[in-house]
């Protein structure tokens, strides 16, 4: 789900879904559009559209198609406009959850009167969050990988997916293979590419100079780093590839080789959700503010994105947080991230506080996944025993697939970026330290398998327990915040679940 940031540049999806999904309605019937991730067009005849639920949609969909089976798993239908982004639950009405939209952007968002009256969602077929990566490289039917393609090359053009520069350039290569055939040597490739480079770049790698520059090298002058970085790949994917008289005209291996690098980027396949962080005080004046964020969260873990910069903030696995969030009617939504990590070499236990409407999606999301995790370490032995060791074909597993980490990499945090409240022992020594605790004042966390989370032991002045409260006058300017905000976090984790708010499998939650 992704909030709004299409009004500052929203990526492909939201921006090409401002339309109605319903055409015509009659007295039982109705068409309805379905839109792909490549934007084509599902049109699918609908009686009775006001009972019919996504489930009969999905299927119906998968028919005119002719996907097989698995696309139940790997797909499923969103609701999706500039301001909002829904995945929906099989049993979720769509034509309902419509006419509701109105009053899901007034909860979920902090989006203008104007803009709530204007907007108008689209449905569309797109990757299920909760489909897992494994799954994708076992999957050999051309139609689902293309569509899976399609919906990753869409999220790496638009900058949803933040890239280095020379991943955006192997990713473009294996679009130009795609979409232009077989490298071959000569200027009329070159001119090819640079007539659609942003088919298969990223904007910003797209930009060229102006006047007299553009004119030059509209005659023939050098390519851009850009444009020269996605030749110099686009040369490689024939020699990595190899002859593709073995496939005939199956473009299977190159959908396939691009999900496999799609699969390097530690946010992919998640959902979008938008929010603020505050920003470190700076200047004479220590004046901070607030920035624009995504909140990217998939199977693996969360990702806090920058959302004008595009670059990642913070990135924690689920074995490396503790979470919850607070909202009250007085009081701005907030989710709360607490993890490790060191002031000027001391030890020390961030909270990171994210503003947002979608503050209980993010959090119920968050479990749901941890939960699906759970599930599936129990599982994964017994299908590695009866899977056959080439069911995922010659690629390797994504345990040995190398992690994009190079120096001031995108995908890196930038934690100096991040105004965050940090806990340690001796915390009176270090200035915007505050109280010591023995335990996280979040249960909620991986409770299963091994993590690498973490709590700085305090002194034995600080109350026991999981609680924010602390001795009195110690740090008062830390009474008024937490004394309301923590008051009701619940334990998750410790003696089963809670399930009050009825948070579940879809992004986000919604209730009939």
């Amino acid at each position: 789900m992704d909030g709004t940031e299409g009004n500052a540049g929203q990526p492909g999806p939201a921006e090409r879904s401002h339309r109605s999904s319903v055409s015509s309605v009659g007295a039982r019937a109705a068409d309805v559009l379905v839109y792909l991730a490549d934007d084509t067009v599902v049109p699918l005849a609908v009686e009775n559209l006001p009972s019919v639920n996504a489930h009969e949609l999905h299927r119906a969909v998968r028919e005119v198609l002719q996907l097989p089976d698995i696309a139940l798993e790997a797909f499923a239908l969103w609701l999706v406009s500039p301001l909002l982004e829904v995945q929906l639950k099989p049993k979720h009405q769509p034509y309902k959850l419509g006419r509701q939209w109105p009053d899901l952007l007034l909860r979920f968002t902090d989006a203008p009167d104007d803009d709530v009256a204007t907007d108008e969602p689209s449905l569309q077929f797109r990757r299920n969050v909760f489909f897992p990566k494994r799954r994708e490289l076992q999957i050999h039917d051309e139609e689902v990988l293309r569509l899976l393609y399609e919906e990753a090359k869409g999220n790496v053009l638009a900058a949803r997916y933040p890239c280095d520069a020379e991943d955006c350039e192997a990713l473009g290569a294996l679009v130009c293979r795609v979409q232009l055939g077989p490298y071959q040597p000569g200027q009329p490739t070159a001119c090819a590419v640079r007539e659609k480079l942003d088919s298969f770049l990223p904007a910003h790698l797209c930009k060229r100079g102006h006047g007299l520059f553009a004119a030059l090298r509209g005659r023939g002058a050098k390519a851009g780093p850009g444009e020269q970085g996605l030749l110099n790949a686009y040369c490689q994917v024939k020699e990595a590839i190899g002859s593709d008289s073995e496939h005939g005209a199956s473009l299977s291996p190159h959908y396939r080789a691009y999900l496999l690098k799609s699969h390097e980027l530690p946010f992919y396949g998640c959902a979008f959700f938008h929010g603020e962080v505050d920003k470190p005080a700076q200047g004479f004046l220590h004046r901070g503010g607030r920035k624009p964020v995504v909140v990217a969260i998939s199977l693996e873990g969360v990702h806090v994105i920058d959302s004008r910069e595009k670059h990642v903030l913070l990135g924690l696995r689920f074995q490396e947080l503790s979470w919850d969030h607070t909202s009250s009617s007085e009081e701005e939504s907030v989710l709360w991230l607490e993890f490790d990590g060191d002031n000027e070499g001391t030890p020390v236990n961030r909270l990171l506080k994210i503003y947002s409407k979608q503050a209980e999606l993010m959090s119920g999301l968050i479990e749901y996944c941890i939960e699906l995790n759970q599930t599936s370490e129990f599982a994964a032995p017994q299908e590695t025993v009866s899977s056959p060791p080439s069911a995922a074909g010659p690629l390797p597993p994504s345990a040995q697939r190398p992690r994009l980490r190079r120096e001031d990499s995108v995908v890196c945090s930038r934690l100096q970026h991040l105004s965050t409240i940090d806990y340690v022992e001796e915390g009176e020594q270090i200035k915007r330290v505050k109280p010591k605790r023995t335990t996280s004042f979040f249960s909620r966390q991986l409770s299963m398998g091994q993590g690498t989370y973490t709590v700085v032991q305090p002194t034995d002045s600080l109350e026991q327990g999981g609680s924010c409260r602390k001795s009195p006058g110690s740090f008062p300017g830390l009474v008024c915040v937490w004394k309301q905000s923590c008051a009701g976090f619940r334990t998750r984790w410790e003696g089963g679940h809670d399930r009050e708010k009825g948070l579940g499998t879809q992004v986000p939650t919604l209730r009939n």
